[in-house]
């Protein structure tokens, strides 16, 4: 097998795995969306419901990334020459927005309803909270192991919403308890759970729409990916080192543009065969790099100056 067909083969593998986390991610948040929606509506929860306009937007969220996740991975065109992966991005950035408009829309009914007094919330809703809070917890374990092992940022936020959706059930079902133990007096419990899950909401939108935004505006890679590609080039024989270094991310992909260092007295032929060699390692043994440009530089290095002058 080739580099590329291998990297090929990573790269899909990559794909599959962040779709299979979307689509587990979106039954559950349809089922649990649903839950709170019928619970917080007959079980008298201002909280339960504004929870559930939560999960729903998760279900938005994990439809427009299977979307996103397609689309990526369509093949580069003469109009796209570097392919559609930086879609990812896109999308994110408009799940965002969506979730800050459902965040305000959630304080601000918990607001105006303050006063409003209503039925003490049913019985049930305490059950569908803490069912709520399991399996999100799972779920959350789940998709940050694959946001890890894929570097997919849209699953990355989508795991650490499934964690904040946790401690926005504790905070429902704290509000229930409350309500439930004291009567519907203290029902103003039951509004300030609201207004904290508006609040969580809110931030997770705006979490995610500012490391979308940093991902469209080319934001250097880690330094562990970067030490990553790094490392693998220098393993190349007749690199001497690695001058500099960008590394951008476009989804689930890598965009690599690395100066490796050589020694001066070898021919164009010889560099540029060296220069292919870094390419395709970094292609083969680096998961998500998609492409590498390689830059050649003269290796200032008096002792292989002074290997070159001898041959000479």
């Amino acid at each position: 097998m080739s580099p590329t067909q291998a990297a090929n083969s990573s790269t899909r593998d990559l794909y599959r795995q962040t779709r299979r986390a979307a689509i587990l991610g979106l039954i559950v948040a349809i089922s649990l969306g649903v839950a709170k929606l019928l619970g917080g509506w007959f079980g008298h929860s201002l909280a339960l419901l504004s929870d559930s306009a939560n999960s729903l937007g998760d279900a938005f969220s994990s439809i427009s990334i299977l979307g996103a996740l397609w689309w990526a991975e369509q093949p580069a065109d003469s109009v796209h020459p570097y392919g559609h992966s930086r879609i990812e991005s896109i999308v994110a950035s408009y799940v965002a927005l969506f979730l800050i408009g459902s965040g305000i829309c959630v304080g601000y009914e918990a607001i105006c309803s303050w006063n409003i007094l209503e039925p003490a919330p049913e019985w049930y809703t305490v059950v569908i909270a803490l069912v709520c809070i399991v399996v999100n917890e799972a779920l959350f374990r789940y998709s940050l192991s694959v946001a890890r092992s894929t570097g997919s940022k849209s699953v990355e936020a989508s795991a650490w919403d499934k964690r904040l959706d946790v401690f926005a059930s504790l905070v429902v079902l704290l509000g229930l308890g409350v309500t439930l133990c004291a009567g519907p007096t203290w029902h103003v419990v039951d509004h300030i759970a609201a207004l904290i899950v508006g609040g969580v909401i809110l931030y997770t939108g705006g979490s995610l729409f500012w490391g979308s935004l940093q991902d469209l505006m080319d934001r250097q890679a880690s330094p562990e990916v970067l030490a990553g590609i790094r490392r693998t080039a220098l393993t190349v024989p007749g690199v001497c080192g690695v001058d500099k270094l960008h590394v951008r991310k476009a989804g689930l992909e890598y965009f690599v543009d690395i100066h490796i260092e050589v020694d001066p007295g070898i021919s164009v032929t010889e560099g540029h065969t060296i220069g292919h060699a870094v390419k395709d390692r970094l292609v083969s043994e680096i998961t998500g790099v998609r492409d590498v440009l390689v830059h050649i530089e003269p290796f200032t290095n008096h002792d292989v100056e002074n290997r070159s002058a001898s041959r000479r």
